[in-house]
């Protein structure tokens, strides 16, 4: 079992507050990842799941047990870190079993263990050399090894793909998604890369300036966000967003063209229009929702993302698949997907009722 339960949780630095009253509920062998800007508490918040930092204010409860002035020791949790902090003199097998042993367990119970969490890595051939012998992405799945041994209840991952470059982290994301499938145990993960929490969680949880601003499946932020802050950081290319206004059933964007809309009655509350880069067609004449020149044509070969630059908004950001070249300098229209339209009030809230 590793349910984590959060209420009210809050932590204050001096006069300073960091996290601003936290509830969460995580089920247990629920992968749950923690994202936002930097300064936004994500990490705060995992140390203090983990007690590594105090809880100022609030409760931290695993298994519905209260564990909020427990230790790190007394949490049955595991951490593993963006630093491998690997010990340079011991082996791969020494490095891993090293907790088990200050803990004082018996030899051959810690090679058993050690064993069966080098097999789930693929480390049984390493297990006898040191980390200097040893890849970054190697290093990391030590560095989780030595958190798996412990068999805790769950595990606290704080960017642990940070240090590696492009091609491994894409590696190591497939490895934890394995790992977490094979054991089957409450992960909550940090990261400020939105593509990995897209692709890795079950739930993710967007931080702002220490609040929760939204939490669901990662469909559900990236088609349903609540906010202009969650709509534009969930989602690569972000999402598009231009002044707007809406009556009744029709939106009209500022200075340029109007259509309909499916959001159900908006009148007066809408001020902006945001629509994703792969729901935007081109067209001509009064087809065009707006028009303007393409300012940069990026083809990455099965997609093309142009830049097009359209009087008094911001850059739009339009994905295309398939045949047909645009070119820089050309005038393109474009024209929104009625059904894939969101529309924001004056606070940044979005007003979408349908």
């Amino acid at each position: 079992m590793g349910s984590i339960r959060l209420e009210n949780v809050e932590k204050w630095f001096g006069e300073v507050q960091v996290i601003k009253g936290v509830d969460l509920d995580i089920a247990d062998g629920e992968f749950v990842i923690f994202v936002g800007p930097s300064g936004c508490g994500k990490s705060t918040l995992l140390r203090m799941i983990s007690g590594l930092e105090e809880t100022s204010r609030g409760k931290i409860l695993l298994d519905d047990v209260d564990v909020t002035a427990e230790p790190p020791s007394g949490r049955k949790l595991s951490m593993v870190f963006q630093s491998y902090a690997l010990y340079p003199h011991m082996t791969v097998g020494e490095n891993m079993g090293f907790g088990l042993k200050t803990a004082g367990e018996a030899r051959a119970q810690i090679a058993s263990k050690v064993d069966e969490a080098a097999r789930v890595l693929k480390l049984d051939a390493l297990l006898d050399r040191r980390p200097k012998a040893l890849s970054g992405g190697q290093r990391q799945r030590v560095a989780i090894g030595r958190a798996i041994v412990r068999e805790p209840k769950g595990f606290l991952f704080d960017e642990p793909l940070s240090n590696l470059d492009a091609a491994l982290r894409v590696e190591m994301r497939l490895e934890i998604a394995r790992l977490h499938q094979n054991l089957s145990t409450t992960m909550i993960y940090v990261t400020h890369d939105q593509v990995e929490a897209m692709t890795l969680a079950d739930r993710i949880v967007v931080l702002k300036d220490g609040l929760i601003m939204q939490v669901g499946t990662p469909r559900e932020l990236y088609e349903n966000p609540n906010s202009l802050f969650v709509a534009q950081f969930i989602g690569s290319p972000k999402m598009n967003i231009m002044p707007a206004s809406a009556d009744g059933s029709t939106f009209t964007v500022s200075g340029h063209g109007s259509g309909a809309h499916r959001l159900g009655e908006v009148a007066g509350s809408a001020a902006s229009l945001g629509i994703r880069p792969e729901h935007i067609d081109l067209a001509e004449g009064d087809d065009a929702h707006c028009t303007g020149v393409v300012e940069v044509a990026e083809y990455l070969g099965a997609d093309t993302y142009l830049y097009v630059n359209c009087a008094g908004l911001d850059t739009i950001v339009v994905r295309r698949t398939g045949a047909g070249i645009i070119r820089h300098g050309e005038t393109v229209g474009l024209k929104f997907n009625e059904a894939d339209i969101h529309l924001f009030n004056g606070e940044g809230r979005s007003v979408n009722t349908a």
